[in-house]
């Protein structure tokens, strides 16, 4: 009777084990698949945000460029997509509303918003036709930034050279802007003109940002 019961004790501990590794293959079924899932979820591509797309999603009511120079980085790269970028007349037209929000109200009164984006087109119509881009730009370092008064108004000035690309040739445009500071303490573009030999030659080194 002992020998008996020994073996019945032998096949329900074998039994047992048997129930506990078909568990253990479950449990670990499971896990697989669920980690399968979570692969699939984190590792779904990123999203590109376009040039364009990132200037249309800045907000200039909540996060307006706090100097000068940041305000004409942020029209020169508004500018660089005008030129570079294939967009429709919809998206041209959010982008010229953003670059008109970084201009002074006097100089946004000069000229309609209709009139502002014919006079965009015909530009872009201009470089296309001349095969041109623009390759990049430099900046008047923080230093070089001059400050002045006028009639209580805050100006401020500081020079732009833009590379402009043409096949394998590079043409060079200096450009001095004017800025000055509104009524909520905001740096706004008052005007900008092609700078003469001699402000051209002053030292402009700064940070240079390269087009794609």
């Amino acid at each position: 009777m002992a020998k008996k019961s020994k073996g019945i004790s032998k096949g329900i501990i074998a039994g047992i084990t048997a129930l506990i590794l078909v568990a253990v293959l479950i449990i670990l079924a499971f896990s697989y698949v669920n980690n399968e899932k979570a692969k699939e979820v984190t590792t779904e591509p990123a999203v590109e945000i376009s040039a364009v797309d990132g200037i249309l999603l800045s907000d200039f009511d909540r996060n307006y460029p706090p100097t000068p120079k940041e305000v004409v980085k942020m029209y020169s790269e508004i500018t660089t997509c005008f030129y570079n970028e294939k967009m429709d007349e919809v998206t041209l037209e959010k982008l010229a509303e953003k670059s008109r929000e970084l201009c002074d109200e006097e100089l946004v009164e000069n000229q309609s918003f209709e009139d502002y984006v014919d006079s965009l087109k015909t530009e872009i119509l201009s470089f296309n036709s001349k095969s041109l881009t623009v390759s990049g730009y430099t900046l008047s370092s923080a230093a070089d930034v001059e400050y002045y008064s006028v009639d209580n108004f805050n100006f401020a000035k500081l020079y732009v050279t833009y590379r402009l690309r043409q096949g394998t040739e590079f043409v060079y445009s200096n450009e001095v802007f004017l800025l000055r500071k509104d009524d909520d303490g905001h740096w706004k573009i008052y005007g900008f003109t092609l700078a003469d030999d001699e402000e051209a030659s002053e030292d402009t080194t700064g940070a240079v940002s390269e087009a794609e």
